[in-house]
């Protein structure tokens, strides 16, 4: 049941990628080739494998009888994260680590560290190398205290504190 409701929903993308794609083109439903919604609708029924389904499309898409968008919309939209300091971080034989250890997240998304433990934290950038960088570094942050970054670039971006250097994270964009 389940292959079959995939199958459905990869029927329902693609009809509405040729939906879109004539409405485009100012052409209506009735233009649309008998051929194109037959090879849809076996696909749908399981009469044509996904491979011929998709030869079908691609042929579509190199004749140009589908047009695609190419140009990449730049979303400029602040996505936010938080990364918690859980009470009892600061004791080395403890189990508190930051929540989560490895955040991963998209471009142009704004992390706040949260302080929830009794005692005071930073966060510090980290280089390849394990050094102090001067990406982002916090102040002390006393218990409830924050401390906000947002990253514009993709890559791994770890970090500690310095207070409890046993205490590291890694912060991973995409």
């Amino acid at each position: 049941m389940k292959h079959r409701s995939l199958k459905i929903s990869i029927l329902v993308r693609v009809f509405s990628i040729l939906l879109v794609s004539f409405t485009s083109n100012e052409a209506v439903a009735e233009s649309v080739p008998k051929w194109i919604k037959n090879n849809a609708l076996w696909y749908g029924q399981g009469d044509i494998s996904e491979a011929e389904f998709l030869n079908a499309i691609k042929f579509l898409i190199e004749e140009g009888i589908i047009m695609l968008d190419t140009a990449e919309e730049v979303i400029s939209e602040t996505m936010n994260a938080t990364i918690v300091i859980p009470n009892g971080n600061f004791d080395v034989a403890g189990s508190g680590f930051y929540l989560p250890l490895n955040l991963e997240i998209s471009t142009n998304t704004s992390v706040t560290w949260v302080n929830d433990d009794s005692v005071p934290h930073n966060i510090q950038s980290q280089d390849e190398l394990g050094k102090v960088s001067d990406l982002f570094n916090s102040p002390p942050l006393n218990t409830g205290d924050r401390f906000e970054f947002t990253f514009e670039e993709a890559g791994v971006y770890n970090y500690y504190c310095s207070f409890h250097p046993w205490r590291v994270g890694v912060v991973t964009v995409k």
